[in-house]
């Protein structure tokens, strides 16, 4: 069995106290994490290692950052891209783990459509699809997980109207997305769930977690052969309630 999770923290350091009571009640085989918010001098390493998990970390001060966290210590890491394009935005980091290889993605949110940062999240989603297509080759275990930025269709969103031309929904941020789920993966938690109207992120404000107005939009792509060994998906919906949450819950899945 496999057990791996992602989880966007807003503040690693913020949420460390969380981070380790997660990690002691689900014990995750690996754990996906964006927006560290840290570089990697001020990571917790020591914690989580005291806690039994090795860090693949690409960090970044103030802004951004990723990780993937696994009882098993990686044996290659892959930060960013890789294909020539300065960019300064640390959002992606690749390990392979006991003959598994995991990406933890954290797309642009992209603003507001129309604006430098939409196009950059456009761009960033068509880098990424060459990405894959440039590394990997179908019918290897792979798994591509973390914080996407788009739902993925209306059932991901309780109030459709309200988003439908946001950057979380808009058509063109949800092509992008296809885009790179037609290289060859299957949304584990969308295919165990099809009815929809199950959430990973509210709003801090408004009211939005008490009244439910949520978004899908953290995900666990796997590979079509994997995908097929996916024995459950659930969202850990406890982590955001209570003292200091994010404003993300953990997807969580598990795998024959």
């Amino acid at each position: 069995m496999l057990k791996i999770a992602t989880w966007n923290v807003n503040s690693i350091r913020s949420r460390l106290e969380r981070l380790l009571a997660f990690l002691e009640r689900h014990h995750p085989d690996i754990l996906c994490l964006q927006e560290l918010k840290t570089p990697e001098e001020t990571y917790p390493f020591e914690e989580l290692d005291q806690a039994g998990y090795h860090s693949a970390v690409f960090g970044q001060k103030t802004y951004n950052g990723v990780a993937i966290l696994s009882r098993v210590k990686p044996n290659v890491i892959l930060r960013g891209m890789e294909d020539g394009v300065e960019d300064p935005q640390s959002r992606l980091i690749a390990a392979e783990v006991s003959g598994v290889t995991v990406i933890s993605a954290y797309f642009p949110n992209g603003g507001t459509v129309g604006s430098e940062k939409w196009d950059y999240k456009l761009g960033w989603m068509n880098r990424l699809k060459n990405y894959l297509e440039t590394h990997f080759k179908n019918g290897i275990p792979l798994l591509l997980c973390g914080d996407t930025n788009i739902a993925i269709d209306d059932r991901d969103v309780a109030n459709p109207g309200e988003w439908a031309e946001s950057v979380l929904c808009h058509p063109d941020g949800r092509r992008g997305l296809q885009d790179i789920i037609d290289w060859g993966f299957v949304d584990v938690f969308g295919e165990k769930h099809p009815a929809g109207g199950i959430y990973s992120w509210w709003d801090y404000r408004r009211l939005a977690f008490p009244r439910d107005d949520g978004l899908r939009i953290d995900h666990i792509f796997a590979a079509s052969e994997m995908a097929k060994k996916c024995t459950s998906a659930t969202i850990d919906r406890d982590e955001r309630k209570g003292s200091k949450p994010s404003d993300h819950a953990p997807v969580i899945a598990e795998f024959s």
